[in-house]
């Protein structure tokens, strides 16, 4: 084994001595100032750890691998990526895999070096802060306060493509500088709105991925589940009224305020009215007009409400608009303008075509207008045909909502008319019939059920 070792270095030394004969001198200061020891250590310790890898992790390769790859650590340090990819796997074997617990420390202080050090000569520095900070976390939980600075930097730096585990971590880390008096309640609002964003983007980003949209959705129950405990709507209002009070005009904690207040379902907080008119009249946009339009819905304000709603198509998030023009429909249905109540529960169904809602509500308004829709015992039920098609309708493209459907399907059905009416008009069971007034659809005939 040995003979074979060596024979390796030996290969491996001449390829990089002839490769590196013209090159500069950056290029030698790559393998160390020793560059023979740095290729002889490089190629023992990658045999070894080979071998620890190829027996699952198991052997004692592993042992005899630690030896020359901290040679390579500390003379070339500049060298291999492989130094830190490997060596992170074997320290962290070691801390794993030690008892006695003055040495498993100094093994913990070996891995943080190794990822200061990875950082140093590789970069990568918002990834490699996040292993980091988790295995600190994991090794040395009594360095929370630490690990949270490093987790912190982690997210800052890495934004959108910060690894699941990391966000984890990072509110487990808030948490307890938090019951450890280390930190103010409100960071964890702060942290878990971050999270939040960044965690929403990688759900839509996978959404067609579902091992990595499955992790994603299993990360964001892990930080709700953390967030839970502090998440009630008096905690928010008793944590945001004195920020509130104090800097009223604070753009970015208004859209923090807003924004959990929302989330959490406190609309009929008074701070939250206040809050979202404030923001809208420091900084007007689609999103504050939206979240005002809603507060005016609760409070039965129709008129209101859609002037503010009318900005919800200017809206990023496509839920948000499918949300503006229902409501709107609701709105004008409440004011019973119908054209516009459906021309806007059409536009949300070619926002979000799977949503049966829209449906419910155009069969609704279509069955409350039925007796004034026509002028004998047959029109005056005819709306109750297109009544019915629209719930069939929601039932079809929406399968959550086949049991409201259903139950206003046997509800408006009996209302239909009689077949001893239908032959009176000169009319048969599933001829077509264009149902007048406002309505202004073709459907078809229909007779009710005895």
């Amino acid at each position: 084994m040995k003979t074979r070792i060596f024979s390796l270095v030996l290969i491996t030394f001449a390829i990089l001595a002839t490769s590196s004969s013209q090159a500069q001198d950056v290029k030698v200061k790559k393998y160390g100032e020793d560059s023979i020891n740095c290729i002889i250590n490089l190629s023992l310790y990658k045999e070894f750890f080979k071998q620890w890898k190829t027996s699952g992790y198991k052997n004692e390769a592993v042992n005899d691998a630690i030896k020359p790859w901290r040679e390579a650590f500390f003379g070339c340090p500049a060298s291999s990526l492989g130094i830190y990819l490997d060596g992170a796997k074997m320290v962290t074997w070691k801390v794993k895999n030690t008892r006695d617990v003055a040495l498993k420390d100094k093994y913990i202080d070996t891995l943080m070096m190794v990822y200061d050090q990875r950082i140093r000569y590789f970069k990568k520095e918002g990834y490699v802060l996040g292993r980091k900070g988790v295995d600190l976390y994991t090794y040395r939980p009594e360095d929370f306060e630490e690990a949270y600075d490093i987790l912190k930097r982690s997210v800052e730096v890495s934004g959108n493509n910060t690894y699941p585990d990391v966000l984890v971590f990072y509110m487990r880390a808030s948490k307890k500088m938090i019951d450890d008096g280390k930190a103010d309640v409100d960071i964890i609002f702060d942290n878990y709105d971050r999270c939040s964003q960044i965690i929403d983007f990688n759900i839509k980003k996978f959404a067609e991925n579902q091992k990595k949209l499955s992790n994603w959705q299993n990360v964001k129950g892990n930080i709700d589940i953390t967030f839970e405990p502090y998440a009630t709507c008096d905690a928010l209002i008793a944590i945001y009224t004195p920020k509130y009070e104090k800097t009223p005009d604070d753009i970015e904690m208004l859209k923090k305020l807003t924004k959990l207040l929302d989330k959490k379902r406190c609309v009929e907080a008074p701070l939250y009215f206040e809050a979202t008119i404030k923001l809208y009249s420091l900084e007007p946009s689609p999103e504050s007009a939206y979240l005002i339009g809603k507060m005016m819905m609760k409070k039965e304000e129709y008129n209101k409400a859609i002037n503010y709603l009318k900005e919800g198509g200017k809206l990023e998030d496509q839920d948000n608009v499918f949300n503006s023009y229902l409501m709107l429909a609701e709105a004008y249905s409440r004011l019973k303008n119908y054209p516009a109540a459906r021309s806007y529960a059409l536009k949300a169904t070619r926002v979000n075509a799977n949503d049966g809602h829209p449906y419910i509500l155009i069969g609704d308004m279509y069955a409350a207008t039925a007796n004034d829709c026509g002028t004998n015992d047959l029109s005056k039920k005819a709306a109750y045909w297109a009544a019915v098609d629209k719930y069939y309708a929601a039932r079809r493209v929406d399968p959550s909502m086949a049991e409201l459907a259903n139950g206003r399907i046997s509800t408006y059905s009996a209302h239909f008319p009689q077949t001893e009416t239908i032959f009176f008009h000169n009319l048969n069971e599933g001829d077509d019939y264009l149902v007048e007034c406002w309505i202004n659809e073709t459907t078809k005939v229909r007779a009710a059920k005895q």
